[in-house]
């Protein structure tokens, strides 16, 4: 354990968890829960006074100490999984994942997760989030999903991307293959509610996700009672005459669960092999050649990995930008599709 002291300073909050959040020092990377644990745990002292109420008052001039204690091991298990690491420092870990890879333990996935990953690579240099020795969490990428990820490795660290990806200021960019090409001229897609068309054929996606009420496991559009979601995507190459599929570069102005793969089924461009929104369409050989429809029905997962990842480092104030490689398996069906669809 060690202690900090902190002075209340001018014209403090009347409550005490109200002015530690105020005054705690930014370096320790104290989040306002992590401040209320301590305050219950009575890691608060004022004058060798216990605080241990969070409306307790305080005043300006009070010498306030606060209890730290060493970040405790978590249960989850460590794991010596082979990890492609993009950039790391002592805050953060930007990874590239891998499809088949699950982010965080659940119920059906125990092990072998990133976080399990993470922990055992890691190691020491995670000095804590919450109070526990872990990595932080900040977003997520759905398990058959490729592509970037940053995970933090300090409380500030996990503070400063938790506020960035709040304020939706995180750039990400993901490479998607589709049935069909959207395209501004389809009167079809004008009669899609929720999606629009922006200058330079942007389509833009609006609506509310919320789970499905048939299936808990599903995400849903809906129009209330849920939460907004904006994808905008646009066309970077189309296969076959008329096009069969579509090459698409998404971003998100908001981030939720299975929101690219939710809004593009929505719009009726699901994902190539994607079994829960992208169904199994059935594509000509005429239009696209016997390799690659043999190709396209053979793929595994869904064609979608997170391409590109921009923020703003949260202790140093640099700006970051990555870039990551499309994966084996999808850069070798855009060259079937490449090579083999007629023309």
């Amino acid at each position: 354990m060690r202690e900090i002291q902190i002075t209340i300073g001018a014209e403090p909050p009347p409550r005490l968890d109200k002015a530690l959040a105020r005054d705690a020092p930014e370096g320790e990377g104290l989040s306002r829960s992590r401040l209320m644990k301590m305050i219950e745990e009575g890691q608060i002292l004022c004058a060798g006074r216990v605080l241990d109420n969070p409306r307790a008052k305080v005043a300006e001039g009070d010498i306030i100490t606060l209890r730290l204690e060493a970040a405790q091991e978590v249960e989850t298990r460590a794991q010596d999984i082979a990890l492609t690491v993009v950039w790391e420092d002592d805050e953060l870990i930007v990874i590239n994942k891998p499809a088949g890879m699950v982010v965080h333990p659940a119920p059906g996935s125990p092990d072998n997760t990133l976080v399990n990953a993470l922990l055992h690579h890691c190691g020491d240099s995670l000095s804590g989030i919450g109070g526990e020795k872990r990595p932080g969490i900040v977003h997520r990428i759905d398990k058959e999903t490729s592509g970037l990820l940053v995970v933090a490795k300090s409380d500030r660290a996990h503070q400063g991307l938790a506020t960035q990806f709040e304020r939706h200021t995180v750039t990400r960019r993901y490479l998607a293959l589709v049935y069909g090409m959207p395209d501004a001229a389809d009167p079809r897609l004008h009669g899609v509610r929720g999606a629009s068309f922006e200058a330079g054929n942007i389509l833009k996606i609006t609506s509310q996700l919320a789970r499905s009420k048939n299936d808990r496991q599903k995400q849903a559009v809906v129009w209330a009672n849920g939460r907004h979601a904006i994808t905008r995507a646009r066309v970077l190459e189309g296969f076959g005459q008329p096009p069969a599929l579509a090459l698409l570069e998404c971003w998100l102005e908001t981030g939720r669960t299975h929101q690219i793969r939710v809004h593009l089924a929505h719009a009726g461009h699901g994902l190539v092999g994607d079994p829960v929104y992208g169904g199994r369409r059935k594509l000509s050989e005429r239009a696209l050649g016997a390799p690659a429809l043999a190709a396209c029905g053979n793929f595994p997962r869904q064609a979608l990995h997170a391409a590109t990842l921009g923020f703003v480092h949260p202790v140093t104030g640099d700006d970051l930008d990555f870039e990551a490689p499309l994966p084996a398996d999808m850069a070798e069906l855009l060259e079937v599709l490449r090579h083999s669809v007629p023309s």
